[in-house]
């Protein structure tokens, strides 16, 4: 029974995006490496999503949810009914170029730590222009962003090996890891949720590598919506509870004086139009920084119980390296749309 699971777990979450399923699900049937399951997770769609995935996809397994549990939900019950040793997470507004699989499962066979795998993520309309590549460096007070987004790829990040942690866009994860963790924190309903699962896997000694010859093509917010109030809020809130669970002691009493100074870009940002300060109206994102602030408190303290129940397998000295080295400046985060 056993032998008969497959090595892959390829999982989808879906809301209402069946104008976006073509490209995904038939560059999966296109895959070098046969040896793999799709599990599609329809998010309560009122559209014909599960229909227009199974005329697509034969042999597809959908789970049909009765309302939209978010991107953290709908991933954690594909995970749940996920049986490949591997899996691998990709957005409903991705195309995978036919070795995508074959690679990712090739670098995470390389050494048995190796628990997160990034691809090389492409914007779909500009081919040469970079989502991430290596996943995710973090700013000092806990947001996350795709490595080099925005450039242009001339293989500048092809000497990647290890890295801090992939994004959840498309990212494979040795399902051990997972069991030893744990899934992500629902909570979170959207957005930083993979930062957070990344820095539980670091600190309990699992590796993170980059794979940049699995290339995926992202409709970058096809799915979720460009940058708005709500994501606004949503990104607000969680990289503060992710912060709280998941940054070294030493990160935390800095955290006051890098947000004082992001706080002091974001205005400039917006007052300006530039960076993110360019989409949605003025003072709807100001109103969305504020509730996002207070819903941050509200869940501060299930963040700090969390944090006790984290596991640690890596000093704190240790932590505080690998953030170093993977880190970003506050300045380029906020000016980078």
């Amino acid at each position: 029974m056993i032998d008969s699971m497959p090595a892959v777990s390829v999982i989808i979450v879906n809301y209402n995006g069946a104008h976006l399923l073509d490209d995904c699900l038939t560059s999966l049937v296109r895959q070098t490496w046969r040896d793999f399951e799709v599990v599609f997770v329809d998010n309560g769609s009122t559209d014909n999503s599960v229909e227009r995935a199974r005329a697509i996809f034969p042999g597809i397994r959908c789970l049909e949810l009765s309302e939209n549990t978010g991107f953290t939900g709908g991933n954690n019950e594909g995970i749940r009914h996920a049986n490949g040793r591997y899996v691998v997470l990709l957005n409903n507004d991705t195309e995978s170029d036919p070795r995508f699989l074959e690679e990712l499962v090739l670098a995470a066979e390389r050494r048995p730590e190796i628990g997160m795998v990034a691809p090389r993520i492409l914007n779909f309309r500009d081919r040469e222009e970079i989502d991430s590549v290596g996943g995710l460096v973090l700013c000092p007070d806990g947001i996350g962003q795709g490595r080099g987004r925005g450039e242009k790829d001339r293989g500048q990040y092809d000497g990647l090996d290890e890295i801090l942690m992939p994004s959840g866009c498309a990212a494979l994860y040795r399902k051990a890891m997972l069991d030893d963790v744990g899934l992500f924190d629902e909570r979170f309903f959207a957005y930083c949720e993979d930062t957070d699962l990344g820095l539980r896997g670091r600190w309990a000694g699992w590796a993170a590598v980059s794979s940049p010859r699995a290339v995926v093509y992202h409709k970058y917010s096809a799915s979720s919506g460009a940058y708005s109030p709500v994501k606004m809020r949503l990104v607000e809130r969680n990289h503060y509870l992710t912060a709280v669970k998941t940054l070294p002691c030493q990160s935390l009493l800095c955290l006051p004086i890098y947000s004082c100074y992001r706080y002091l870009l974001m205005v400039y940002a917006v007052m300006t139009g530039k960076g993110k300060g360019q989409a949605g109206s003025k003072s709807a994102l100001v109103w969305a920084l504020i509730v996002g602030h207070v819903q941050a408190g509200l869940g501060t303290p299930g963040s700090l119980i969390r944090r006790w129940q984290t596991k640690k397998t890596i000093s704190s000295p240790q932590m505080c390296d690998l953030l170093k080295a993977h880190r970003m400046s506050i300045l380029e985060m906020i000016m980078n749309k």
